[in-house]
């Protein structure tokens, strides 16, 4: 890739300054980098959640290499940016499927952290606890199941940015959502409060 070049992009709607990036950088390439700037923390943040810190290095650059290579084939008026980069993501997180059963496997095995001094330590517990719990049942989902469900608690993305990210029917997404809930309810054998209050989130 070119040496990165800083730009400013300045606008009141983000969706449409990362239209003008990619249009601009097609011509010149060295544009590209103020997508780099914008949204690879982000990405990066994504892949460590479901693949561990040291495979998210590697693959963070590898998104931002394949959208680099494929920015002239990127079409707006089929969707955004953001979740593109977010499919891009998750087409190589399929590519480390046993990275990713490894590191829920190991989450499981893991203790959460006693040491409660205040109410806010308390409730960090008891959530990394409840992740914890979860490790076993998100492994045990079915991979499309596991994506719709990830990319809404982890990478923070609306149904319709879901439905955008992996070129499936919003409806689609809903139905994987609800089926990957129960199944997480059933495993646990009772209500989730890390993926409760999920089921209103469509766009």
């Amino acid at each position: 890739m070119t040496v990165p070049v800083r730009v400013a992009v300045h606008g009141d709607d983000p969706d449409q300054d990362d239209r003008a990036l990619i249009e601009r950088s097609r011509e010149r390439p060295e544009l590209f980098a103020a997508v780099y700037d914008r949204y690879f923390v982000e990405i990066h943040r994504y892949l460590a959640r479901r693949l561990g810190a040291d495979v998210a290095d590697d693959l963070a650059a590898e998104v931002f290499l394949t959208a680099f290579e494929k920015r002239a084939h990127f079409d707006a008026a089929r969707g955004r940016l953001r979740p593109w980069l977010y499919g891009i993501a998750t087409t190589l997180i399929a590519r480390h499927r046993r990275a990713e059963k490894r590191r829920y496997r190991a989450l499981a095995r893991m203790v959460p952290h006693e040491a409660a001094e205040d109410h806010g330590d308390r409730v960090a517990a008891r959530v990394t606890a409840q992740a914890l719990r979860l490790a076993p049942a998100v492994r045990k989902l079915a991979s499309g199941d596991r994506d719709v469900l990830l990319l809404v608690v982890l990478g923070g993305l609306s149904y319709a940015e879901v439905a955008e990210a992996l070129g499936i029917p919003l409806g689609t997404v809903g139905s994987r959502m609800n089926r990957a809930r129960r199944k997480l309810r059933r495993s646990l054998g009772e209500s989730n409060p890390l993926i409760s209050g999920q089921e209103t989130r469509d766009g």
